[in-house]
């Protein structure tokens, strides 16, 4: 097999155990073993081998002597570093932001968040919460690939998967909160229309805080 090959079945790999991780498939805490992520992920043992040091280099997996594998445990002192290093990654990133995206690409987002917030106040189907989900992850991705910077997008992404697996029960945004995780949205939207860096700031800083409350049911 080419390196380029073994790359792509380890990164295939990689996909697959999140996937089943923020499913709930694989639980956090849990001890497996190789074999069990071969049977998990439907993935040959060599990708697993070739994937285990990068997931214990992101933080989701550890080596636990003699016993195999733990996966990430959610705990006080993740949700606050999770939340901690969102906070400073995106504060960074949505002022750069405010500087450098065009009218045109802060109206379109406005009008897309707008239509299914619209949609949303007469009721939340199956279809407006995918969509309303799928704004939601891709609004904060885009802010932060905005910056081009590679290293930050991938520790986004790893942290990303640590704040959903946060929420105890639900790792998706629940029909109760499309409303209000979309309005909060808008309102960094308008600071971003009007070139308001410290605004924008504010309104992501109370948005993130709004996530940290409801990640801890608080």
């Amino acid at each position: 097999m080419s390196a380029q090959a073994s790359l792509r079945l380890r990164d295939h790999a990689y996909s697959n155990f999140t996937a089943k991780l923020l499913s709930r498939d694989i639980q956090p805490g849990q001890i497996v073993s190789q074999r069990e992520l071969v049977e998990l992920t439907g993935m040959p043992l060599g990708a697993i081998r070739e994937m285990i040091p990068r997931l214990e280099a992101d933080g989701l997996i550890k080596t636990v002597p003699k016993r195999g594998l733990q996966i990430l445990s959610i705990d006080l002192e993740l949700v606050r570093n999770a939340f901690q290093l969102r906070s400073i990654i995106e504060g960074e990133a949505v002022m750069a932001f405010c500087k450098t995206a065009t009218s045109d690409d802060i109206d379109r987002l406005i009008r897309q968040h707008q239509d299914v917030r619209d949609a949303a106040t007469s009721a939340v189907s199956p279809d407006i919460l995918q969509k309303a989900q799928q704004i939601d992850w891709d609004f904060h991705d885009l802010i932060i690939d905005a910056m081009g910077n590679a290293i930050i997008s991938d520790i986004h992404r790893v942290n990303a998967i640590k704040i959903r697996l946060i929420r105890n029960q639900d790792t998706r945004m629940l029909p109760e909160l499309v409303v209000s995780v979309l309005d909060e949205h808008l309102v960094i939207l308008a600071a971003l229309k009007e070139r308001d860096v410290e605004g924008a700031v504010r309104a992501l800083q109370a948005h993130i805080d709004s996530a940290k409350r409801r990640a801890l049911g608080m």
